[in-house]
């Protein structure tokens, strides 16, 4: 194994959580006088913590959220996840193959917490994931595309970032492991390509990952 941590994104990465949580962004925006499309929601949001979210509006439009938007937001993706989630197919195996080797690992997602959490307690990935493993944006002050959150990560579970990959599907996530300084790749499921710039290496099924970081 060339590294000594594999941090995951967790949001399209390990819970197909990005077509759920996109769809019902764009609606509630729609709703809230923003128009948003599916297409620009992934575009613009994907990978975001919640706080850019209020930040790009906010520069657009001169108009702040309301107060309960991430509440509101938060409580339609948790009641969708529970009728539609399911892991990213080939993630359960790429796990199964890290624990079977003694290759840490852990999650560290733009989503906070308890978004986290009901992703893998609906999916069945929480028995991979103790508390221990688990960083969010709620721990740093800064979400990707700045490299704190990984950073944060890699300091807690006590590997030095060059000896950390990343695996990630979001343009921010990218900019974010290379800031960090780690190696990442980028898994290209649901991003072109080309939008992945400074990724390490590229690759289009999970089921891939674990020969490709042997």
């Amino acid at each position: 194994m060339r590294y000594d941590l594999v941090i995951f994104d967790n949001d399209g990465v390990l819970v197909d959580s990005e077509p759920i949580s996109n769809r019902l962004l764009a609606a509630y925006l729609t709703e809230l006088g923003h128009p948003t499309s599916y297409e620009d929601s992934i575009r613009d949001y994907m990978g975001s913590a919640m706080h850019r979210i209020h930040d790009l509006i906010e520069e657009r439009t001169g108009q702040r959220l309301p107060v309960d938007f991430d509440d509101v937001f938060h409580g339609r993706v948790f009641a969708a996840f529970e009728r539609e989630l399911k892991p990213v197919v080939g993630a359960v195996g790429v796990l199964e193959k890290l624990a079977a080797d003694g290759v840490p690992y852990c999650v560290a997602s733009s989503g906070s917490h308890e978004r986290i959490r009901v992703g893998h307690r609906t999916t069945g990935l929480d028995r991979w994931f103790e508390e221990e493993r688990v960083f969010s944006s709620q721990d740093v002050g800064r979400g990707k595309p700045a490299p704190d959150l990984f950073l944060y990560a890699a300091e807690r579970m006590g590997v030095a970032p060059e000896r950390c990959v990343v695996v990630e599907d979001s343009p921010l996530g990218v900019q974010a492991a290379v800031a960090a300084g780690m190696d990442v790749y980028g898994f290209t499921a649901m991003t072109p390509a080309g939008r992945l710039v400074g990724a390490t290496q590229l690759f289009s099924d999970m089921g891939e990952l674990g020969a490709l970081l042997a």
